[in-house]
């Protein structure tokens, strides 16, 4: 399947299901059959200014905005889940122009059918990109432009069996076709079959707080160095109802991309609040 019949699948999934709200929960059962929707905003600001100040300093400036979307659908003989994640922010140090600090939009439809308590089989698309170009820089500051929208993007298509114990911890493995879009192969596209593996892990501690995490591994079978990683870890400490404080940690590996790991470390301070 293209990139872009995936892009495709996953906006049906993710636009058509909040219009289905009104008259879908199961008549059997209303509070535990039926959608189940939220959607989560955050803006996290970052400012510094100096005049005249003896110690030294540079004037800053950060923001980042984040939405964070579920579109659940639980009925008795099947789930559809249906995730979207945007996220977007820019840091500005003294003279020097605006720079890309976060960029990311995230999609994701599972469909599992329910056959057991603990083991089910599952179908589920998936989508990853960022929206506006990133750049690197030398010391004299001049930019090469390093990534832009869909360069690179992911795509993967896969099927298999899910496993979820409690709703703390719940695990799939599946076959799995992977596209990746980039300038950096000359076809511009590379298309894998492999094996995939997402587990994700959330918990709360405490009432105001909550730790994610979640795994993603790709693997072509062909050599133990072309192991794909995705590892998000989210802790987000509620401070007041709109006022929390969040540290992500990310760790990125993908030899068709870098052969060096990436990691992400992001501690803010922000305004958050539920739409849905």
């Amino acid at each position: 399947m293209k990139a872009q019949h995936t892009v495709v699948l996953l906006l049906v999934g993710l636009f058509l299901a909040p219009s289905r709200l009104v008259g879908q929960e199961s008549k059997s059962d209303s509070v535990k059959y039926g959608w189940r929707n939220e959607i989560i905003g955050t803006l996290n600001l970052t400012q510094a200014s100096f005049d005249n100040w003896q110690q030294g300093g540079e004037s800053a400036l950060a923001w980042q905005i984040k939405l964070d979307g579920g579109f659940d659908l639980v009925q008795e003989k099947y789930d559809w889940s249906n995730r979207a994640r945007f996220t977007l922010g820019f840091a500005k140090v003294a003279g020097s122009e605006a720079r890309k600090s976060a960029d990311e939009v995230s999609l994701e439809s599972v469909y599992t059918r329910k056959l057991s308590r603990l083991l089910n089989p599952f179908f589920g698309v998936t989508a990853k990109t960022q929206t506006v170009a990133g750049f690197e820089y030398d010391d004299q500051d001049n930019k090469t432009k390093i990534s832009k929208f869909l360069d690179p993007g992911y795509f993967t298509q896969s099927v298999g069996f899910g496993y979820a114990p409690n709703e703390v911890f719940k695990t799939r493995l599946g076959a799995t076709v992977k596209e990746t879009v980039t300038d950096l192969f000359p076809e511009e596209s590379k298309v894998e079959p492999g094996i995939s593996s997402v587990s994700e892990f959330k918990k709360k501690f405490e009432e105001n707080v909550f730790f994610t995490s979640r795994l993603d591994i790709f693997s072509d079978l062909e050599a133990f160095d072309r192991i794909d990683v995705l590892w998000e870890n989210n802790l987000n400490l509620k401070v007041t109802k709109f006022i929390n404080v969040s540290l992500n940690v990310d760790l990125f590996y993908d030899k068709d991309v870098s052969s060096r790991r990436q990691i992400k470390q992001v501690l803010a301070v922000g305004f958050t609040y539920t739409f849905l």
